[in-house]
């Protein structure tokens, strides 16, 4: 089983936050990284103004049930994927693109972060050129893409299988 990190950059609903939380600790994620405009928990030397992060940790917890006190997670302006490059990690997007591999071909890694992207627009392509692998969910249905917080719970699926 692989150790993987997830990386949400630009999500921006609470609710789609909290779920990304309980999923995460459902598959054993050993950390998350929020990043971006992507609402996050109260952190013990929050710069936010008290009733900002209470407002948004309360809607966090609506979906993540908890879950949001036992997945160690981290908030940055800028996701650093070279410092995690550098301590062996391989960066995969989730993202739909021409270099993509179909998810169910993809063979992770022994250390994996997966990089989710902002629910309309997805990943940005400065953050794309950085990443070593992107995978993708087929779709059969007519819509072009999951929810981000439903491609998180398959993607995990499938990588930690």
């Amino acid at each position: 089983m692989s150790e993987i990190i997830v990386v949400a950059h630009n999500i921006r609903s609470t609710h789609n936050v909290g779920s990304i939380f309980r999923t995460c600790e459902g598959f054993g994620v050993t950390k998350l990284i929020l990043s971006g405009y992507t609402p996050y928990p109260s952190l013990s030397a929050d710069l936010r103004l008290p009733h900002i992060a209470e407002k948004l940790t309360q809607q966090i917890h609506k979906t993540a049930l908890d879950a949001e006190t036992m997945v160690p997670f981290e908030y940055h302006e800028m996701p650093e994927l070279q410092s995690l490059k550098d301590q062996g990690y391989k960066i995969v997007a989730l993202e739909q693109d021409e270099r993509s591999i179909n998810l169910r071909d993809y063979q992770p890694p022994e250390k994996i972060v997966l990089l989710l992207g902002e629910e309309v627009h997805g990943i940005e392509a400065s953050l794309l050129a950085q990443c070593d692998e992107i995978v993708e969910i087929p779709m059969v249905g007519q819509k072009e893409s999951f929810n981000v917080s439903v491609a998180a719970g398959i993607a995990l699926y499938q990588l930690s299988t």
